[in-house]
């Protein structure tokens, strides 16, 4: 499959990646440390950090995933959307941000390690560091598959490029540099796909038309419902307990809440009100993403035939474009591809930097250096990440479609997280050691329920519903054995967990709010709760 690009679209491609590579090489000239280097110095104002919020999100996930699940399950994949990531981005927002911001960790394992302790830091960092390089190759294998469309390149060779294309900017200009491109790609990847969308409606005459031939496809009338038949069949398997349950809440809340490489954008913010902002600005775009990703799946599903048998659901945004763009239109897509992939493993690369250099070298391997070694090894372990990035790419490309992979990897990983989270943020008498054994056993859990899946073991239809129910087992699992060690083991004094637990401030707290905070137009509380009655409102169009 090859794109009929011309010399225009080059161009644009071109100026594309100029401008990428000069905001690298100016954002390094403000780095003189490794808080600038790791967290922006923590002086971006809300906007900015919002943006990258969503965008960081905006990768492979979203495009190529997101449209390849509308090809294979229709409109319930907007579940991913107004139940599986709004309410946990404005939770985030609430609850949790004030806890992470102002206690000054630069990483969410080192927030683990102020709550319990050192293993429990380090455990979260292994697998964290681990799910990051996975999910990296994942954006890497995503990015590479449109090198090959646009030139023709051998797989190997567009992900060695495309590789080194984002290596370069992030080891120049470190978190400023992810950020500041992150919103100049969020731009471009909606200059790429809205386009594509608008064309790709005329083509099937409109939503009635989609509708009308949503219903002729494989899908059937499923296909165009998102809570219809939830209780018995329906194109993903999938029970409402396992959607509201297992998606809603669980990996949800443990993929939004405790990710780093989302975190980290709303950490690099100016002040507290603006890191609690960070999540919610970013909600609102997100409620309407699913028009440029789900949508054109939808409409490949029914412009192509052979899904999931000789057509790769992946391919579903490549062909839509070969078929829909002209030139220049087509340049502006490809390069909206482009970014959005790169944004994706900037978040992955630049989150696995900081965790390993803060959280597995400075706290376990080599502490008390001065902070220009830390800095040094930021920038080697940004060069390793994206080296392990390249080999986890092959392991990608055997999916056909990459969102079933990256939901394993979020049950794996986010689940048991934010289980462990959740009971120590409202629990104090949780104990350290309780945090470590509950972290593990639902870890374990998720990886056992995955592998009695793939064995033919236990039956779960699909599998997102497989991740789905996953999920909920690792998170009972985590909450359970926490409990039971909580009870034979010792807590943490109250003064130690002071600002870390819901209810106990830290006294010597200083308010860190600036003029403007108090009005409307900045209220968290305000600006969420649109948030979530927008998403509500947006299944009366789809039920």
């Amino acid at each position: 499959m090859r794109l009929d690009v011309n010399l225009l679209d080059y161009v644009l491609i071109a100026i594309y990646f100029a401008t990428v590579l000069a905001i690298g090489v100016a954002a390094r000239r403000r780095i003189s440390s490794s808080l600038d280097f790791f967290l922006a110095g923590r002086g971006l104002p809300a906007w900015i950090t919002g943006l990258a919020f969503v965008s960081a999100n905006l990768g492979a996930i979203e495009i190529l995933g997101m449209a390849a699940n509308g090809v294979q399950y229709g409109a319930m994949t907007v579940h991913y959307y107004w139940v599986g990531a709004v309410p946990a981005m404005v939770f985030l927002g609430l609850v949790m941000m004030p806890f992470y911001y102002r206690s000054k960790v630069r990483s969410v394992p080192e927030f683990l390690r102020k709550r319990f302790n050192g293993a429990t830091q380090l455990l979260n960092a292994i697998t964290f560091a681990v799910a990051q390089i996975l999910i990296a190759g994942v954006n890497l294998y995503a990015l590479a598959l449109v090198m090959e469309a646009l030139l023709g390149w051998p797989l190997p060779v567009s992900v060695v490029v495309s590789a080194v294309i984002v290596l370069s900017y992030i080891t120049l200009g470190g978190l400023s540099s992810a950020i500041y491109n992150e919103v100049l790609q969020f731009f471009v990847i909606l200059a790429g796909l809205i386009p594509l969308t608008v064309l790709g409606l005329i083509k099937v005459g409109g939503f009635s038309g989609l509708a009308d031939k949503v219903r002729q496809s494989t899908l059937g009338e499923g296909g165009l419902h998102t809570w219809a038949d939830t209780a018995g069949g329906n194109p993903m398997h999938a029970h409402w307990i396992g959607i509201v349950f297992g998606l809603g809440f669980v990996l949800s809340f443990g993929y939004w809440t405790t990710n780093f490489a989302e975190v980290q954008r709303a950490l690099s913010a100016r002040n507290t009100n603006a890191a609690r902002l960070t999540p919610i600005i970013a909600s609102y775009p997100k409620l309407f993403i699913p028009l440029v990703t789900v949508l054109p799946g939808m409409i490949a599903l029914v412009l192509f035939n052979g899904w999931g048998e000789g057509q790769d659901y992946n391919s579903a945004i490549p062909l839509l474009m070969r078929d829909l763009l002209p030139n220049g239109v087509l340049g502006v897509a490809v390069t909206g591809l482009l970014a959005s992939f790169m944004a994706g493993m900037a978040a992955n690369i630049s989150g696995f930097n900081t965790v390993f250099t803060n959280d597995i070298w400075q706290s376990h391997l080599r502490p008390d250096r001065d902070d220009s070694h830390y800095l040094r090894v930021g920038r080697i372990a940004t060069v390793v990440g994206v080296a392990l990035g390249v080999g986890t790419a092959f392991i990608a490309a055997g999916y056909s479609n990459i969102m079933n992979y990256l939901q394993a990897l979020f049950s794996f990983f986010n689940a048991p997280l934010f289980a462990t989270f959740i009971l120590g943020l409202f629990w104090r008498r949780m104990t350290p050691w309780a945090g470590f054994w509950g972290l593990l056993a639902g870890t374990s859990a998720a990886f056992a329920s995955y592998i009695a899946f793939k064995a033919g073991i236990v039956d779960f239809g699909t599998e997102l519903n497989a991740s789905f129910w996953g999920a909920g087992l690792a998170f009972a699992v985590d909450v359970v054995v926490s409990v039971a060690v909580t009870l034979v083991t010792t807590a943490k004094p109250v003064e130690e967990l002071r600002g870390l637990v819901y209810g106990l401030s830290a006294v010597n707290l200083e308010d860190d709010a600036l003029a403007g905070d108090t009005r409307w137009y900045r209220s968290p509380v305000l600006l969420g709760t649109g948030a979530l009655v927008l998403a509500a409102a947006m299944y009366g169009v789809i039920i």
